[in-house]
């Protein structure tokens, strides 16, 4: 079953390729956010094991972080007037919003966004701390766990409203470049930007993860964590660093997409089934398919929504459709093993 599905993607995506070449470029542009996102949430599954539904909340959090480092400002008391509240912005910095080649935006950004990663990876820390290791002191189920991931997802995004406010928000208003590639197709500068970022930071968490000995460590607890306890791993900081890991992941991933789409308060929980959809596709707790799970679900939501029977508003309803197949078929994932 699972090589038969394996050769139906491959057929699919052969036949986007020739006949829908600019969905595809589309799709995998997004589909490399996504897989950026989903290597995050199945780091804390395959260590924490439960599904952490606050994921694409924190990485809306990120982006708006990085937005309020770049601008300084919140939504202030009037509609439509925001405060500034930071005396000094990443903006401030001699030359920082001065465009880099052909994209919209200067280094002010890569400064924002590691700043962001830094923040996030703090934030999600402290959550533990304050939420997830009580419940384990407590030996709670998964699925309390679960809940309390699902209130942490509500208030964050609560508290971005509030801070914020609902109306949508750019990291940049100019206009933005195109660069032509092979075949008669074409990619926004940003959107090659936004490709290369999110391989790049996949790798080094792939390095990281299966060349370190952290990344040992925390492959081994999520193998069996009372015998890396008993063999004398420090479980509790492996937990903190998978945070601080995750962390680092989700805020460069949100980053990336409010670059790619705009800030919004929702932009979390319409990431939510998409992310979900492309951990379970490559195999829940396996790093390297949910890359590949996130890269198929963004292409394939992509090039649907391009029939003509099809409203691009059901794109994300696409993400839905695939996880309902995959656990009706193979609910171990395209690269899992069945347990």
């Amino acid at each position: 079953m699972g090589r038969g599905l394996l050769l139906l993607i491959v057929v699919f995506f052969i036949w986007a390729v020739i006949d829908r070449r600019d969905a595809v470029v589309i799709g995998i542009v997004e589909g490399s956010i996504l897989a950026l996102g989903a290597v995050g949430l199945t780091l804390v599954y395959g260590v924490l094991r439960f599904a952490h539904f606050a994921h694409g909340d924190s990485m809306m959090l990120s982006a708006y972080c990085a937005f309020l480092l770049l601008s300084g400002v919140v939504t202030g008391n009037r509609p439509g007037v925001d405060t500034e509240v930071l005396p000094i912005t990443v903006s401030d910095l001699p030359s920082a919003t001065s465009e880099i080649w052909k994209f919209s935006f200067g280094y002010g950004l890569l400064v924002a966004m590691a700043l962001s990663a830094l923040l996030t990876a703090g934030v999600l820390v402290v959550l533990d701390r304050l939420v997830y290791r009580r419940l384990r002191r407590r030996n709670s189920g998964v699925v309390i766990f679960s809940i309390a991931s699902l209130g942490l997802a509500i208030a964050i995004r609560s508290w971005v409203l509030i801070v914020w406010g609902p109306t949508p928000r750019k990291y940049t208003t100019v206009v933005r470049h195109s660069v032509d590639l092979p075949f008669d197709t074409s990619i926004l500068a940003d959107q090659l930007f936004i490709l290369g970022a999110a391989i790049t930071v996949t790798v080094l968490a792939y390095i990281l993860l299966f060349r370190t000995k952290l990344g040992k460590a925390m492959r081994a607890m999520a193998d069996n964590p009372e015998l890396a306890r008993i063999s004398g791993i420090k479980t509790e900081l492996v937990i903190v660093l998978t945070w601080a890991l995750a962390g680092g992941l989700v805020a460069v991933a949100g980053v990336l997409l409010a670059l790619q789409a705009q800030l919004d308060p929702q932009l979390g929980f319409v990431l939510l089934l998409p992310l979900f959809a492309s951990a379970i596709l490559g195999g829940v707790g396996n790093p390297q398919g949910a890359f590949f799970g996130g890269m198929i679900v963004g292409v394939v939501q992509a090039v649907v929504v391009t029939f003509d029977f099809l409203s691009p508003g059901y794109k994300f309803s696409v993400a839905f459709v695939i996880l309902i197949l995959i656990l009706l078929i193979r609910p171990q994932g395209l690269f899992g093993v069945r347990q």
